[in-house]
């Protein structure tokens, strides 16, 4: 099977070209821009002709689509380059992938919920309440690809961080460790999410596809929820960071969110429900400090050249 992977330098995408390497499939790795050392082909997914293209000439099977537009604030002043790329790229990625009886693997967002307050895990039958541009293009993506008629598995997932790009472990390693003193919002809960083991979740449904896809049709197509296991907020999640990184020196401390001025209200409680994606593929997900630990090694203490994982790594 032949897989076109978009946004293939960003976080998710650099754990996909990880994971690929236990298959013996084509992964082909696209992202608007190229990096030294990475095997990138060069693909702007908002343009339905190149998509076309690209497809034909691959004779992609599935694409998994990593690519988005996620800077929550600046989406309120950039609407346009927003929607484009969180709500018209998907639609195009879903008909490309309608057109030759292919399957789109979607990655969303829990930011599709927040406008209406509950204290409970989100399921995904659960109607999409955003509260800001970002959440509005992605929760608008999400009907275009059901609307396009194509095969789909859209995956809504939280808080992501990895060993790749900016994300708030690195960005709290580095104060925790230069900082006397921080606050960090505690009235916002969620989990979250290492991009590795979402990588994984995906490759097991690729692997799921190939087995039970016939004739165009996947009958487990359909929105699921992913995010490590259990619940934190922002600021037990810098805890964690400092204590397991060993920056005892800072002194966090909890803060209201109105503390923190943002054009975006963001959601108070995203926990999302996993109970649907752990039954249907059988996947067991780890507990996000379990993982955290995992990913704090590898940014403290990199694996030796032998492993391979610090060789596409772009901090």
């Amino acid at each position: 099977m032949n897989i076109l992977v978009t946004g293939a330098n960003g976080q998710l995408g650099n754990e996909m070209r990880l994971v690929s390497r236990q298959s013996e499939d084509k992964y082909v790795f696209t992202d608007v821009v190229t990096i030294e050392g990475q095997e990138t082909t060069l693909l702007d997914m908002t343009d339905a002709e190149a998509v076309n293209r690209m497809v034909d000439a691959e004779g992609i099977n599935v694409i998994v689509n990593c690519a988005a537009y996620t800077n929550v604030d600046k989406a309120e002043t950039d609407e346009a380059l927003c929607r484009r790329l969180n709500a018209d790229a998907p639609r195009i990625l879903a008909e490309a992938m309608k057109r030759v009886d292919g399957l789109l693997v979607h990655v969303s967002t829990d930011y599709v919920f927040g406008g209406d307050p509950y204290n409970t895990p989100c399921r995904e039958d659960q109607k999409g309440t955003p509260t800001g541009v970002y959440g509005q293009t992605k929760l608008e993506g999400e009907q275009a690809i059901q609307q396009s008629g194509c095969q789909y598995v859209i995956l809504r997932t939280a808080w992501l961080y990895s060993e790749f790009g900016k994300n708030f472990v690195k960005t709290m390693l580095n104060l925790t460790a230069t900082k006397p003193q921080l606050k960090v919002v505690f009235d916002q809960c969620g989990t979250p999410t290492y991009a590795l083991d979402l990588a994984q979740a995906i490759f097991s449904i690729v692997e799921d596809v190939k087995c039970k896809m016939s004739n165009g049709v996947y009958p487990n197509s359909g929105i699921y929820h992913f995010s490590n296991e259990g619940v934190c907020s922002w600021y037990d999640f810098t805890k964690m960071i400092a204590e397991m990184a060993g920056h005892n020196g800072c002194d966090i401390q909890p803060c209201h969110s109105n503390e923190f001025p943002s054009p975006v209200k963001r959601p108070a409680y995203s926990v999302l429900d996993k109970t649907k994606i752990k039954e249907t593929f059988g996947i067991c997900i780890p507990y996000w400090t379990d993982s955290l630990r995992k990913c704090l090694q590898n940014l403290i203490s990199p694996p030796q050249p032998s492993l391979g994982r610090e060789t596409i790594l772009n901090p």
